[in-house]
């Protein structure tokens, strides 16, 4: 048995300016799902306003309530590219006669190849920011970036990145990709090579697993500290998280009441999904102020309540905790240098927040701050696993700025706050 492939997502635009468009998900369910469709309309710069949940655990109906950014604009084919990665994360797809069906039954996904992109360039004000934007309009998910500048003002950019279209080893899609780097960049552009790198490539990339105490302790504080509170005013506001087992006879209630940030649902999916909890039904809704209310009920993978006191405890420290802070942002001193920190957890399926480097970027841009160089890595911190933006300032640029300026200018950026 299935549904028709054209039915799994259904996506509704608004048709008037300012109001919301609605995409319906009817699929069979599976572990995550939430989680990785708030990740798909976190990339494409959609901002859930509303959401409704539903499903036995075998079956699943989802819908979102979506509104995109003022400045961006959508046409049918990226509405259409949309339905097409959500339907991507939805259940497997075979086909019967014909007609495409979806079915219960899934396959570990093929882990992606990854592509080693060098850019060499003269330097100007922008520059990586400009080459990031084209690399996620292409859907190049970025793994990894080293990025330097030589005395004599070249830039050296080396990226390493995955196809979503799983096209980068064609000829035609490395052309796209270099074509729509030079119309961006014109004459900056020295030279640019793409190449497929084999794990041993991609393992010697890698950055070194721990990162130095004094990096840990500029932006890692909040874990540290022992009143549970962060001691910056980097955060967001008035998180409430409150579990009942009285209303419901086979679920546990989570009501969270929160500001509104970009990603927020996503936060809040991912961390039930890493805690293996699976939602029943929840609603989701932004009252005036940017205040959110969310109403979860929820069971353990054995289809039981939270009963446990310390599994309560658990999980409603770690909710709050990554709607207070789900990025760390830190501009640090490193001798006569100065250094921008961002770091954000990394799911347990090893699946990175979309779009931070991005957003990086054109923060520093905004500020009229620049990049000298710039690096992505991921380290173990305490029993998890983060993704860590080191970027390097520009000495003549982070002087004239303040410190304090540029953390909030790319702390508000992040949470969509600008």
């Amino acid at each position: 048995m299935g549904i028709l492939l054209d039915d799994v997502v259904i996506v509704r635009q608004s048709e008037n300016e300012g109001e919301p468009s609605v995409i319906t998900i009817n699929c069979p369910d599976k572990t995550g799902l939430g989680c990785d469709l708030c990740r798909i309309l976190l990339f494409f710069g959609l901002s859930i306003v509303r959401g409704d949940i539903s499903t036995d655990g075998r079956w699943c109906y989802i819908v979102f309530w979506v509104v995109c950014k003022p400045t961006t604009r959508w046409d049918t084919s990226r509405w259409e590219l949309l339905k097409k990665r959500l339907v991507g994360v939805c259940p497997s797809c075979s086909s019967a006669s014909g007609i495409s069906y979806y079915r219960s039954e899934l396959q570990p996904p093929k882990p992606p190849d990854v592509f080693l992109l060098k850019l060499c360039c003269y330097d100007r004000k922008g520059l990586l920011h400009d080459v990031t934007k084209v690399l996620c309009s292409l859907e190049l998910n970025i793994k990894k970036v080293k990025v330097s500048t030589t005395p004599d003002g070249t830039v050296v950019d080396l990226f390493f990145v995955t196809d979503t279209r799983e096209l980068l080893h064609t000829k035609k899609r490395q052309e796209e990709t270099y074509k729509a780097l030079e119309d961006v960049m014109q004459a900056a552009v020295i030279s640019c090579n793409i190449e497929k790198v084999g794990p041993e490539i991609t393992a010697c990339s890698q950055a070194s697993p721990f990162l130095p105490s004094a990096i840990t302790e500029d932006i890692f504080h909040f874990e540290m500290s022992k009143g549970g509170l962060p001691s910056v005013s980097l955060t967001s506001n008035n998180v409430s998280v409150t579990m009942d087992n009285l209303l419901s006879p086979a679920h546990t209630l989570v009501q969270i009441v929160c500001q509104d940030h970009k990603g927020l649902l996503y936060d809040i999916m991912r961390t039930l999904k890493d805690y293996n909890i699976q939602i029943s039904h929840g609603r989701f809704y932004i009252k005036q102020g940017r205040k959110c209310e969310i109403d979860l009920f929820v069971m353990q993978a054995d289809g039981k309540k939270i009963v446990d006191p310390s599994k309560q405890s658990a999980l409603s420290s770690r909710l709050q905790m990554e709607l207070l802070q789900p990025l760390r942002v830190a501009v640090v001193s490193r001798g006569p240098d100065t250094e921008l920190l961002v770091a954000n957890p990394v799911e347990l399926s090893s699946k990175g927040r979309p779009l931070v480097f991005y957003d990086i970027t054109l923060a520093l841009k905004m500020l009229n701050t620049c990049i000298f160089s710039a690096e992505i890595g991921r380290h173990m911190i305490g029993d998890r696993e983060w993704e860590v933006y080191r970027v390097l300032l520009d000495e003549g640029a982070s002087l004239s700025i303040p410190r304090r300026k540029v953390e909030e200018g790319v702390w508000k950026l992040l949470m969509g706050w600008e």
